[in-house]
């Protein structure tokens, strides 16, 4: 009998089920089954492996057996669903052009990005902090997006360790700092497409963070591909999540990862959500090129930046189309 991922099985069956680490075939977007993340060394070192070659190839990958539940996960989705759909006079106590607020709500970005799209942002971690923040419309907004703010920021943590150790860095590197950095969730709706609209909702852009774990109710991400720079469509797998490298991994990594030039297109069947978490050391905090990946063979690539420096760049009127590009040291 073909086996099955375990996300497609009842919980009290998945464990029992032997999956290989990587279920796409080398030509496809990986998908990486994380359950052997917790098992022996011996095991993890492969899924380590794993992870870090999506990463050089790709640029991002997709993850099952993750260890969220689907309550939570559905949960999630449901919050994000149950917010866009309130009245115009709930969502617009958050609405504001001003990108340092803590919750935010619009429905065109000042960014320079969107297209056709209303948007909930808002900071998650440490989430005692920012909660009392958030919406209390619909009434189990702040515990559903909260269980999930939590889980995903382990699981980011997991994986920037992961990434990490393969690069050389020492086990738990930048833990305590990234454990109390900015996480950012930044909420979607898209409508569905429509043939006199234009099809893209989100214009080509790359994160400014370390990760971005993305859930999606439905395709309509689009990736540039590593292999061949042309778009490729990242698929909507049932339990899965999507993962990607932001632009200060890249710059961390001084060069040898690169951040994800990525976009959103209006699916033609059904409007679309997506919940986009965004983790990275805090707002004042200075990402550099690690001191161990820069000697005579491999010069210093990029220049320091916070994501306050972030906030900067998006509200000057530069050259650079991408956060990263505008770190690059001269002959990069």
């Amino acid at each position: 009998m073909t086996s099955m991922p375990s996300c497609f099985l009842p919980e009290s069956m998945a464990s029992q089920v032997q999956l290989p680490r990587v279920l796409s075939p080398s030509h496809a977007l990986p998908v990486i089954n994380l359950a052997p993340l917790r098992k022996d060394p011996a095991t993890r070192a492969l899924v380590i492996q794993d992870i870090a070659r999506a990463c050089r190839e790709w640029g991002c990958f997709q993850v099952i057996n993750h260890g969220i539940s689907k309550p939570v996960v559905r949960g999630a989705l449901e919050a994000a669903s149950e917010f866009f759909e309130l009245s115009t006079e709930h969502k617009e106590v958050f609405a504001s052009t001003d990108i340092r607020r803590p919750v935010r709500y619009d429905t065109t970005s000042r960014d320079g990005i969107s297209r056709a799209r209303s948007f909930l942002k808002h900071y998650a971690n440490p989430l005692e902090d920012w909660v009392p923040f958030w919406p209390t419309h619909p009434p189990t907004y702040r515990k559903k997006m909260g269980e999930y703010a939590v889980e995903i920021q382990r699981l980011s943590m997991q994986l920037t360790d992961a990434i990490l150790q393969d690069l050389g860095l020492r086990p738990m590197y930048l833990q305590e700092k990234l454990d109390r950095g900015v996480q950012l969730l930044a909420l979607n709706n898209y409508p569905q497409y429509l043939h006199q609209d234009d099809k893209v909702g989100l214009a080509p852009h790359s994160d400014y963070g370390f990760l971005t774990i993305l859930l999606q109710s439905s395709p309509g991400l689009e990736a540039v591909s590593h292999y061949d720079n042309t778009w490729k469509a990242i698929p909507a797998i049932p339990g899965a999540l999507h993962v990607h490298i932001g632009d200060h991994l890249e710059v961390l990594s001084n060069g040898r990862l690169k951040s994800l030039v990525h976009r959103a297109v209006l699916n033609p069947d059904e409007p679309r959500i997506s919940i986009a978490s965004i983790h990275g050391l805090s707002m004042h905090e200075k990402v550099h090129c690690a001191k161990e990946l820069v000697d005579e063979y491999h010069p210093k690539m990029y220049r320091a930046s916070s994501f306050h420096d972030f906030l900067d760049f998006l509200s000057a009127n530069t050259k650079y189309r991408r956060f990263v590009e505008s770190l690059k040291i001269n002959g990069a």
